[in-house]
C-alpha cells in the first residue's frame, strides 16, 4: 500500500509513539500532519486510507480553527467507511464528531490504571486474546459520551467510557501508544498539573508513573499490537 495513513499531532510532546513503530514493522507508510505547528487538515479524505489523532492540552470544546474541519474530516471518513483511530483527545474528536459529547470527567485520570472489557459481540472483535481486565496508561480530565450507533467496549473505575468502537473506527479515551520516552516526558512536564490534580485516587505522582516502567509498557505494546492489528483490517486499500 502506496497511500499514506495520517497522524494528527496536536502538540509537540503527544506525537504517535509506538503507533509509529508498529505501522514501521508493517511497512505501511504514514505521514505526520502537525496541527501544532500549523499544518492545514486536509478538504478530503480522498486517497487517504486512514486517519488517526493523537492527544493534546486542549479541549475539543475549544474554540481552535482547526477543530470544524477535523470534525467534517472525521465524519467524511466514517461515511465513507474509511477507519478513524482516535487517542484521548483523538476519541474526544470522534465521539464529537459523530453527535457525542465532551464534558469534564467526574474525577482526572494521571498515570497507570485498569481498565474492563465491556461485554459484547464488539468487544470480543477487537479485544480478542485479551484478558477481561488489563492496565493502561491515562492523562486526561475530559471524558467522551459514546456517539449513536458506537458500541462501548472498554471502561474503567473513575472514568467509565474508555472505549468505543463504530464501523471500522476506534475510539480511545487512554492512551494505548505510550512509549518509555513518553512517560518520562509527560511526568516531567506534567507534574505541576499532577500537584494541582492531587490528591485523588485517580492521579498518580510521577515516581509513581516511572516505576517497573520498561514491563508496564512492554505489557502496554502487547495489549496496543492487538487492538492496533483489528484497526489496520479496515484500511482502505
Amino acid at each position: 500500500m502506496k497511500k499514506e495513513i495520517l497522524i494528527f499531532r496536536h502538540f509537540p510532546t503527544e506525537g504517535p509513539g509506538y503507533f509509529a513503530r508498529f505501522l514501521d514493522r508493517q511497512g505501511i507508510p504514514h505521514r505526520i500532519v502537525k496541527i501544532d505547528e500549523g499544518e492545514p487538515v486536509p478538504e478530503s479524505i480522498a486517497d487517504i486510507p486512514g486517519l488517526v489523532f493523537m492527544g493534546g492540552p486542549m479541549s475539543v470544546n475549544d474554540v481552535l480553527p482547526w477543530i470544524p474541519k477535523v470534525l467534517h474530516l472525521i465524519r467524511e471518513a466514517v461515511a465513507a467507511d474509511v477507519p478513524v483511530l482516535g487517542h484521548c483527545l483523538g476519541g474526544q474528536l470522534l465521539s464529537k464528531a459523530l453527535g457525542g459529547h465532551v464534558r469534564r470527567s467526574r474525577a482526572k485520570e494521571f498515570g497507570w490504571l485498569p481498565v474492563a472489557a465491556v461485554d459484547s459481540p464488539e468487544t470480543e472483535k477487537w479485544l480478542a486474546g485479551l484478558p477481561p481486565r488489563f492496565e493502561v496508561f491515562h492523562w486526561h480530565g475530559e471524558t467522551f459520551s459514546i456517539p449513536p450507533g458506537a458500541t462501548h467496549i472498554l471502561r474503567g473505575r473513575y472514568c467509565r467510557n474508555q472505549a468505543f468502537v463504530i464501523g471500522k473506527s476506534l475510539g480511545l479515551q487512554c492512551h494505548i501508544e505510550m512509549t518509555p520516552e513518553l512517560v518520562r516526558t509527560w511526568a516531567r512536564d506534567g507534574a505541576a498539573e499532577i500537584t494541582r490534580a492531587l490528591p485523588a485516587a485517580g492521579v498518580q505522582r510521577p515516581a509513581q508513573m516511572l516505576i517497573n516502567l520498561p514491563e508496564r509498557v512492554a505489557r502496554l505494546n502487547r495489549i496496543a499490537d492487538v487492538l492496533y492489528t483489528r484497526w489496520l483490517q479496515g484500511l482502505r486499500r
